[in-house]
């Protein structure tokens, strides 16, 4: 079984930061491509940025600019920088993962619980 914990939520005011982080353990016998995504209230759940095995970002234009998606390969972890908080990035964000479980098994994707981030003042 593959878990994903993220954490770092909270509540920041408006022009604040946060940075989460999102470890990965269990059977895991290779990672690819690790996201975040986030999820607002009555908003359908939406892609924030990518990182590939190789450490190349993509990020989605809501939050481009504003937000650096890293990865730590020994520690199965990847982090989100987050710069310059508005209200509307008020969501739930949520960690993906491709994962390969074990050699013989094909990979999947894996999410976390989700962390609450809320900017208000």
């Amino acid at each position: 079984q593959v878990q994903l914990v993220e954490s770092g939520g909270g509540l920041v005011q408006p022009g604040g930061s946060l940075r989460l982080a999102c470890v990965a353990s269990g059977s895991i016998f290779r990672l690819f491509t690790m996201a975040w995504y986030r999820q607002a209230p009555g908003k359908q759940r939406e892609l924030v940025a990518t990182i590939d095995l190789s450490g190349i970002a993509d990020y989605a234009d809501s939050m481009k600019g504003r937000v650096s998606i890293s990865r730590d390969p020994l520690k199965k972890t990847i982090y989100l920088q987050m710069n310059n908080l508005k209200p509307e990035d008020t969501a739930v964000y949520y960690c993906n993962a491709d994962v390969q479980p074990t050699l013989w098994d094909r990979r999947n994707d894996y999410w976390g619980q989700g962390a609450q981030v809320t900017v208000s003042s």
